[in-house]
């Protein structure tokens, strides 16, 4: 985990505790300074040598957050924090992790009834205590008790997001010890599952003591869980990251199988025992006339490299994100697997979100940032006002209206192509919450569901399709990672109608949404359904989470054609009108 993320987390837990104890005021300015934080291009140690003041200059940064911004990065804690947890001792992450359960449901439910932990939150809840607490009933207390099970398989998983980056970091640093050949990531982080269990990382070294010996001295490992000769685990935060080292000219197949998924790694085995071979992470092995068990026991015919495992085998090389068991294996050897679509391959971002809403910059500075990354094109798509919007941050049509000429004033100063646009909320019924004229005004629409996000939602989304002002679905389940499950969808039916009515399905690159996910994708990608990848950025740092989208869309077998914002700004022009 970076320091920024670090910084960033302890300050969103300082809003949650503050506003937990019904503290006003604060807790909005800490989760605006720990989301700058967190999107701030250059390390925040860097600015805290500086001192406060340098730290103050980021966006939403006072100068009591300043300083607390660099008591952390000098000392690893902030005085204030360890005090708030000691006067609402309660696990915030995990009891907010249930839908429904916010700060301040955490900090009633601490004062009345003592809970604590998510065991405490379901024995109550069993218990019938939870309703006789003032402003709770029956149902809400049901819906908690329905909300665990859910929130602890959450807690036991980090969101891709967050871990990602921190396996990149850790990795990057090993690729720059002597003794490491070879170094990267394996496990669900390299097929880019949405939430992982931990970080695999993988070594291929002739020397493992100093891998080891590095691996357990980096600065971001808070505890070491266990080390051994040729592996070692530690936890960094809430991360727990796995080491394995291997000789060299085993690296392949390990990378191989350490990558998984299980029911892929079945489908090579099979592929192989039909050959009279044999598949696992030492190397692949022709075993015909061999009757030793041993491992490594016939003749290696690949090891060193990923390709040369799957080419014994008479198979291309398939990208970690296809590793699924979900057909590639029989698609790679009919040379039917899809030409992957690449971050390269976007030109263009159709939702985003500036101060006119509830971003945090001007349209003309996140035009600048579509800029300064090379796109062509990106819709300004800030919230229509109506269900779901909380703190009255939606636009209604008069004000939509005002806006569509503030796009067209900003767009006359840029070579990039604007398209004023709105993210119109779906409401229960399929019905959008903008009005006739302010769509016809628009150049595109993202209809997107926001509130009443339990049950099935194909007919809502369905309905929405065929409205034809919409051009765009936008995070069609609704989903939050890890917080809440978010709609049922047919996306086999819901991408039936959006190829029929040329309307695109969000993949949306919020890595705590990232909704359509990869099947999805691959439902929207077998009917014909243009996909768009967008990242809903609040901030011009956030169109970096482009990749997240990408990579989810290449779990669904998507190619660039398939996705509506990789073609040129014309075609989008004429896609939306």
């Amino acid at each position: 985990m970076s320091r920024n993320d670090a910084v960033a987390d302890r300050l969103a837990e300082m809003a949650d505790r503050l506003e937990a104890m019904d503290v006003e005021y604060k807790p909005r300015a800490y989760r605006r300074a720990a989301e700058n934080v967190r999107d701030y291009p250059d390390p925040i140690e860097v600015l805290a040598a500086e001192g406060e003041a340098a730290v103050g200059e980021i966006d939403g940064v006072g100068d009591a957050i300043a300083a607390k911004v660099v008591e952390y990065v000098e000392t690893g804690e902030i005085a204030e924090l360890v005090e708030l947890r000691e006067d609402l001792p309660v696990e915030m992450a995990a009891l907010t992790s249930v839908e429904g359960v916010g700060p301040k449901t955490v900090g009633t439910l601490y004062e009345a009834l003592g809970i604590r932990t998510l065991d405490d939150l379901e024995a109550a809840a069993e218990d019938g205590e939870i309703q006789s607490v003032k402003g709770f009933g029956a149902k809400t207390e049901q819906n908690i008790l329905d909300g665990i099970p859910f929130a602890r398989e959450a807690h036991d998983r980090q969101l891709l997001g967050d871990a990602r980056p921190y396996g990149e970091e850790i990795r990057d640093y090993l690729r720059a010890q002597d003794a490491v050949e070879r170094c990267d990531l394996a496990g669900s982080i390299r097929r880019w599952k949405a939430t992982i269990g931990d970080v695999d990382v993988l070594v291929g070294s002739t020397d493992p003591d100093p891998v080891v010996a590095a691996f357990t001295e980096w600065e971001g490992v808070e505890s070491v869980i266990e080390s051994g000769e040729t592996k070692a685990s530690v936890r960094a935060g809430d991360v727990r990251v796995d080491l394995r080292v291997v000789v060299p000219e085993e690296f392949g197949a390990a990378l191989q199988y350490f990558t998984g998924s299980r029911d892929h790694n079945v489908a090579v085995r099979n592929r192989a025992i039909e050959r009279e071979m044999k598949v696992n992470e030492y190397g692949v092995f022709d075993v015909a006339g061999v009757e030793d068990d041993d491992q490594r026991a016939g003749e290696r015919l690949a090891g060193a490299e990923e390709a040369e495992v799957y080419g014994a085998l008479d198979l291309p090389l398939i990208p970690p994100e296809l590793r699924e068991g979900r057909g590639e294996i029989d698609a790679a050897a009919a040379g039917d697997l899809p030409d992957l679509l690449d971050e390269d391959d976007v030109r263009g971002d159709l939702h985003l979100h500036t101060e006119w809403s509830d971003g945090n910059n001007t349209i003309a500075e996140m035009i600048a940032g579509a800029e300064q990354r090379g796109y062509d094109y990106l819709a300004i798509t800030d919230h229509a006002t109506g269900p779901g919007m909380v703190g009255g941050v939606g636009l209604d049509d008069e004000t939509l209206l005002e806006q569509v000429d503030a796009v067209r004033e900003a767009a006359e100063d840029t070579d990039l192509t604007v398209f004023a646009g709105v993210e119109a909320n779906v409401d229960s019924d399929g019905s959008l919450s903008v009005g006739e004229q302010a769509l016809d005004a628009l150049d595109l629409v993202v209809a997107s569901p926001h509130a009443d996000l339990d049950g099935d939602g194909t007919d809502r989304l369905v309905a929405a399709a065929e409205h034809p002002a919409v051009d765009v679905i936008g995070h069609p389940t609704g989903r939050y990672l890890n917080r809440r499950p978010g709609l049922t969808v047919d996306f086999s039916r819901l991408a039936a109608v959006a190829a029929e009515t040329d309307t695109a399905l969000e993949v949306n690159s919020n890595p705590a949404r990232l909704d359509m996910d990869g099947q999805a994708v691959r439902a929207a990608v077998e009917a014909g359904a243009p996909v768009a990848i967008n990242t809903d950025a609040h901030t011009p740092e956030r169109y970096d989470l482009i990749r997240y989208g990408v990579h989810t869309a290449r779990r669904g077998w998507a190619e660039p054609a398939d996705v509506l914002n990789t073609w040129d700004a014309a075609s989008v022009r004429e896609f939306v009108e």
